[in-house]
């Protein structure tokens, strides 16, 4: 039976998660990939983030176009390890959690332990059924990115397994 956990994920909370243990997620989180992290970073850089990471999911999607009456088009998960260059910094910053698919590299795992964080992972190939499952989508910033603009969406029964958890539990590697 998976766990219902409500985002944004309280610190109490991701330190009860183990790898391998499945979720079902609720509520608000950031969307975004490449570009979108590309962007972000280059703004903490310059001293003048483009927004608060802290206490913030992030899923690693750029959604297909919305059809009519959609919310929003397919949204599968993208591959992790492209932000892996990124990441150690954001969960420095107090990013909570982070969905994609895949393996993240030493720098990454270390830094969701140090901070405590958690890494989920969803399914790849499943784009319709996260589709499914956000409720409410908009673009936050970074507009002229397009499929990669930042967006805040919600979620209603989300699917997604435990990857990385605040110990270094890591399902890739147990």
């Amino acid at each position: 039976m998976p766990t219902r956990i409500t985002l944004p994920i309280r610190p109490e909370v991701a330190q009860t998660l183990r790898a391998g243990q499945s979720v079902l997620l609720d509520g608000e989180m950031l969307v975004f990939r490449d570009a979108g992290h590309k962007r972000l970073y280059e703004s903490i850089c310059q001293g003048a983030p483009a927004f608060d990471i802290a206490a913030e999911t992030v899923y690693f999607m750029g959604p297909c176009p919305a059809r009519e009456g959609e919310v929003i088009g397919s949204a599968g998960p993208t591959t992790s390890c492209r932000m892996d260059k990124y990441s150690p910094t954001l969960f420095d910053m107090g990013l909570a959690a982070q969905i994609g698919k895949g393996k993240r590299d030493q720098a990454t795992i270390d830094a969701i332990a140090r901070n405590r964080g958690v890494y989920f992972a969803a399914i790849g190939g499943a784009g319709a059924v996260y589709q499914r499952c956000i409720t409410s989508a908009q673009v936050l910033c970074f507009d002229d990115l397009g499929t990669e603009a930042v967006r805040r969406i919600c979620v209603r029964d989300f699917p997604a397994v435990v990857a990385i958890d605040c110990v270094g539990g890591n399902i890739y590697a147990d």
